[in-house]
């Protein structure tokens, strides 16, 4: 079994159909293909592939090696990563991401703390979404990140930092606006735009909250990250539920109001690979409390 074997299984896998993986991804022939993902089969020694006239199907078996393959992939990838940074030791550098819009409250007294542990390093900020960044850290691209617990993360360890409570963001303009608290069935009958697309935590979240207070959440709109989520809310006249840090965001077309009753809350964590052995990713870890305590006295 070869590293591109498994590049191919998870590009078909990920793609549904042998034609587009060949064609989109991998730039190679498709019988070329079919013939690697048969002689993988033989490697493994099972089926893990159904071809049908609507495409590929992963078998149950084919479901459990993907996992296992991708994770070989991030690890082969978090090698090299790692093989570079060793043989430049004399670039000392140190990678934090943060899940696109919470550096405006975290990264002053995160940046603060590392200058106290090094003060000549070479700081890089990563802003993106919490599966990317925990993508990211499992390849060895990022230190630590400030993102949501993720499921699908092997090899990430996470410390707890914040609850936040969610609230609904609506047009400046909107009814509910003069409220001073949404309840459920408020939001029942406006357009609902979800800001999921790219957030399943979130999206478990606010699913659960849905099903706990009886409300049924129809989305008009998928949006893909906080600014085109505030975005719809403005130009549609919909609704959204964000967590709270999205009011340091807001525009002026758009304002956020507290839930009414118990609001639902979502978990902000301090990422890091547990294979990352980097000195001062230890030394930042073991100051979480005090930065908890530094953000809070802030505000």
């Amino acid at each position: 079994m070869e590293l591109r074997h498994l590049r191919y299984f998870v590009a078909v896998a990920e793609e549904g159909s042998l034609t587009t993986a060949a064609e989109r991804r991998l730039h190679t022939a498709q019988p070329s293909l079919s013939r690697q993902i048969r002689d993988l089969e033989m490697e493994v020694g099972v089926k893990l592939l159904e071809r049908g006239a609507r495409g590929i199907t992963l078998t149950p078996a084919g479901r459990t090696f993907l996992d296992h393959a991708r994770l070989a992939l991030l690890q082969v990838e978090a090698a090299g990563e790692a093989a570079r940074r060793a043989a430049a030791p004399e670039r000392a550098a140190f990678v934090i991401g943060f899940l696109t819009g919470h550096e405006v409250v975290w990264l002053p007294q995160a940046l603060r703390i590392l200058r106290e542990e090094a003060p000549g390093i070479e700081i890089t900020l990563s802003s993106q979404s919490s599966p990317e960044l925990a993508g990211a850290l499992m390849r060895g691209k990022v230190d630590v990140a400030f993102l949501r617990r993720e499921a699908q993360a092997p090899g990430l360890a996470f410390k707890f930092l914040i609850k936040e409570p969610l609230v609904a963001v609506l047009p400046a303009g909107h009814r509910l606006a003069a409220h001073q608290e949404i309840g459920p069935q408020d939001i029942a009958g406006e357009t609902y735009i979800a800001p999921t697309r790219t957030a399943p935590v979130l999206k478990a979240v606010i699913d659960a909250y849905a099903a706990r207070v009886g409300l049924t959440l129809t989305p008009a709109f998928d949006a893909e990250n906080l600014s085109s989520a505030m975005s719809l809310v403005a130009s549609t006249g919909g609704v959204t539920l964000l967590p709270l840090y999205a009011q340091n965001l807001l525009s002026p077309a758009v304002v956020a109001r507290p839930l009414r009753g118990q609001a639902p809350t979502i978990d902000l964590v301090m990422g890091y690979s547990r294979s990352n052995t980097s000195p001062l990713l230890k030394r930042f870890l073991a100051r979480t409390d005090e930065l908890i305590a530094r953000v809070m006295r802030r505000g």
